[in-house]
């Protein structure tokens, strides 16, 4: 019998940084749900942004750049499904293994590191290392 009532959120959201109420996840399908949310989301949103960018770019060949936005949304959602599933199974692994009540914003943030890490590697590092 547990005293601790377990309430889990059921959108991804945050909460204010002093509010008096706040809402945690201790479900790991929870953790890795709000973790692939925010991946989509981020992931879809710097795709997109590239994506116009890239029309923006190339404007002379306006019979073949239309399709640049449904391929890069498409490659960024395959790219956030697999990110955003690798690491919201394994916080939700660490936080069930340690009995640890999360905070709704640590999905958002492992969403920002995977968006970072999605950009700085998309430059070429070309140096002796």
């Amino acid at each position: 019998m547990s005293f601790i009532q377990r309430v889990g959120s059921s959108a991804p959201e945050g909460y204010p940084v002093g509010a008096n109420k706040s809402y945690h996840l201790y479900d790991p399908t929870d953790i890795w749900r709000f973790t692939l949310l925010w991946t989509l989301l981020l992931f879809g949103v710097v795709h997109l942004v590239v994506a116009l960018w890239a029309c923006a770019i190339q404007w002379r060949n306006w019979k073949l750049i239309w399709i640049t936005p449904i391929v890069f949304v498409v490659i960024g959602g395959l790219e956030a499904l697999i990110a955003g599933s690798i690491v919201g199974g394994l916080l939700g692994g660490i936080y069930q293994s340690g009995y640890f009540k999360m905070s709704t914003w640590i999905p958002l943030v492992w969403a920002i590191i995977n968006v970072l890490v999605l950009i700085l590697s998309s430059f070429a590092i070309q140096g002796a290392l």
